[in-house]
């Protein structure tokens, strides 16, 4: 009885998981047979205008210009076990490369790139380990690549204040590396902004939601720091950033920034985005692994001189910030002119600043 209980319920998750995949091909009864290309989304929706939709962009550019069979696939929910159940469904279905958003597939790629020594894994914005987070292992099969996000969050917290805002708030979403490096460089990107402008104080308010996800309490939050004085918002969390948008909307003349992807499109409250190069990461890998320089093992760390991390000036709406300003502080970073503090930072209020006043906000 357990065995036929144990088949039962595989075959249940296995349907489940086609329900959910995709696929970029004109008919879409195509997921089922499995593409060569697979990508495992992480929590939320593919289009998200964050990791799972920047990551799928990217795939679906080079798949489509070099007509490589692609789709994407769902998991039941946010675990290990149900990342491993995609993946094993992408591999029978003939993937060759499969990608995975998100520091959440830390663990499961560590798992996977032994269990399937044939097929190569591209991990966006972290490194396989264990569960335990201690033994950090990237086999040949696979690479792991990060951002410099406190380079993006520099950049967009710069602007800001150059853009003549003094008033700002960070509302990041999980308390994870990548999203503590963006709020960290937010804020002194502003500080740097402010001592080259002479400005006598900046105020940062700055709290953490504990998820990626669009609540009332996020809106009411934001609401509440727009109605004291806040000007804009990095709204540096997912789907965070559309209670933010939409506190910004109810009120006049409030701002926000967007995260990881161009959020333009978003709102019209948005003024700028800080960028992490997803897409491209994802198009530049695939193209290695197809003309046989795959980068298995390695850890990459894409940054301004990689041209890993931007703001879109050209959907931006700064009426101060020029493209010259942005140009410089940007080829100060890729050359390593400025230092950041980042991970060896326990919080935000712990960060060494000549101007900004950080008010955390629990």
């Amino acid at each position: 009885m357990k065995k036929i209980l144990t088949i039962l319920l595989s075959c249940a998750l296995c349907l489940s998981l086609v329900a959910c995949s995709s696929t970029s091909d004109e008919s879409s009864d195509k997921a089922s047979d499995g593409s060569e290309i697979a990508m495992i989304t992480d929590i939320g929706t593919i289009d998200d205008k964050s990791f799972n939709q920047g990551t799928w962009e990217g795939i679906k550019a080079y798949a489509e210009k070099n007509k490589i069979t692609h789709e994407y696939y769902k998991p039941t929910e946010q675990s290990t076990d149900a990342y491993l159940a995609a993946i094993e469904l992408a591999v029978q279905g003939g993937a060759k490369v499969v990608i995975t958003p998100g520091f959440l597939f830390e663990e499961p790629i560590y798992i996977a790139q032994d269990k399937y020594p044939d097929v190569n894994f591209i991990l966006i914005d972290g490194n396989p380990h264990d569960a335990k987070g201690k033994d950090y292992k990237t086999g040949k099969n696979a690479v792991g690549i990060v951002f410099a996000e406190e380079q993006s969050g520099y950049l967009a917290g710069y602007a800001a204040v150059k853009e003549g805002y003094t008033k700002l708030g960070f509302m990041g979403g999980m308390a994870v590396p990548a999203v503590t490096r963006f709020g960290y460089g937010f804020v002194q990107g502003a500080d740097a902004a402010a001592k080259e402008l002479e400005i006598d104080n900046v105020n940062v308010k700055y709290h953490y939601t504990g998820g990626f996800d669009a609540t009332p309490e996020v809106q009411t939050l934001a609401s509440s720091w727009y109605t004291d004085g806040t000007e804009v918002i990095f709204a540096c969390g997912g789907a965070v950033g559309n209670s933010v948008m939409s506190a910004a909307e109810a009120i006049d003349s409030k701002k926000v920034i967007g995260v990881d992807v161009d959020q333009s499109s978003e709102s019209k409250t948005v003024i700028t985005s800080a960028m992490k190069g997803l897409s491209s990461a994802v198009e530049q890998t695939l193209d290695q692994y197809y003309n046989d320089k795959f980068p298995g093992g390695e850890a990459l760390v894409l940054g301004a001189d990689k041209d890993g991390v931007k703001l879109p000036m050209e959907t931006s709406e700064f009426k101060k910030f020029t493209q010259a300003d942005y140009d410089k502080v940007f080829k100060d970073l890729a050359d390593g002119k400025i230092k950041l503090q980042k991970d060896d930072v326990k919080n935000a209020t712990d960060l060494k600043l000549d101007i900004v006043t950080i008010n955390f906000v629990k």
